[in-house]
């Protein structure tokens, strides 16, 4: 079976495949929406295929070394076959911008039913969160490293290295642009379904920022940084760590500390 050339030449770069809408891809989403043909179907899985590699690329950043790259494009081929059987070219969409978010889906799916963060993980990073809420009710104050350590019963270099273990769990912005069709944006918030309606679900989103300012508000200077240099000013952790002066891996310690402050208080306003 013959195919186009390769629509990347190769490395991490984002793919450019020719534009759905011409040519002989568009010739092939005619003959597969028409009449189901499966060589049409391959053809264009083979020629779309460079996606899954990018976005297997972005999404294994952050996660543990035994996840293999290579797992990760299998879970997404599944997603972008998914994404050529209901993609509706005659909607004058950009396939690749629809592709992204189903791949990304298939690849997130997988790992989820997997549940590839270990146990005694998930123990430590709640075992943390409880010490911060303890430490902060008796102190009235943020508790330094060296307090969590005492609390634990373990040294403060025991604790940063929980902190960069925990850092794997893959936390994820809500405000990730997952695609970009026509103009339009899509974020991960976007593809949260909305549970709740009315006047108090509004009242429950305005109660839920202002906790979670007062929250960052009571942060170390340190951490309340990190936190803006990242969510806000849109830095990588190794920017941050050359605006710093710091390591990229003890930037990486700090924003896991602080999220995981954030999250015992923000438990502790729920009990």
């Amino acid at each position: 079976m013959t195919t186009d050339s390769p629509p990347v030449s190769g490395g991490d770069a984002e793919p450019k495949p020719v534009p759905a809408e011409g040519g002989v891809i568009g010739a092939l989403w005619t003959e597969l929406k028409a009449t189901g043909s499966k060589e049409a179907r391959d053809r264009l899985i083979v020629h779309f295929s460079p996606l899954v590699k990018y976005v297997a690329g972005r999404v294994s950043v952050g996660l543990p070394s035994y996840v293999e790259q290579a797992d990760l494009i299998s879970y997404g081929m599944f997603g972008l076959i998914d994404a050529i059987e209901k993609f509706e070219p005659e909607r004058g969409r950009r396939f690749e911008a629809y592709a992204v978010t189903r791949i990304k889906g298939a690849i997130i799916d997988e790992l989820r039913s997997m549940d590839w963060v270990p146990r005694s993980v998930r123990t430590k990073a709640k075992s943390i969160e409880t010490a911060y809420a303890k430490l902060e009710g008796q102190h009235l104050r943020a508790p330094t490293d060296l307090e969590v350590a005492k609390e634990l019963g373990i040294s403060e270099e025991e604790l940063h290295a929980m902190f960069a273990q925990i850092s794997f769990v893959g936390l994820v912005a809500l405000d990730e642009i997952l695609s970009v069709d026509r103009g339009e944006s899509t974020t991960l918030g976007d593809t949260l379904a909305d549970p709740g309606e009315g006047p108090v679900a509004a009242y429950e989103v305005v109660e839920m920022r202002q906790l979670l300012a007062s929250a960052v508000d009571r942060l170390g200077e340190r951490e309340k940084t990190v936190l803006g240099l990242y969510y806000y000013e849109g830095l990588t952790l190794a920017e941050i760590g050359d605006v710093l002066g710091v390591t990229e891996s003890r930037i990486c310690q700090i924003h896991t500390k602080a999220v995981l402050q954030l999250r015992a208080r923000l438990r502790k306003q729920d009990t």
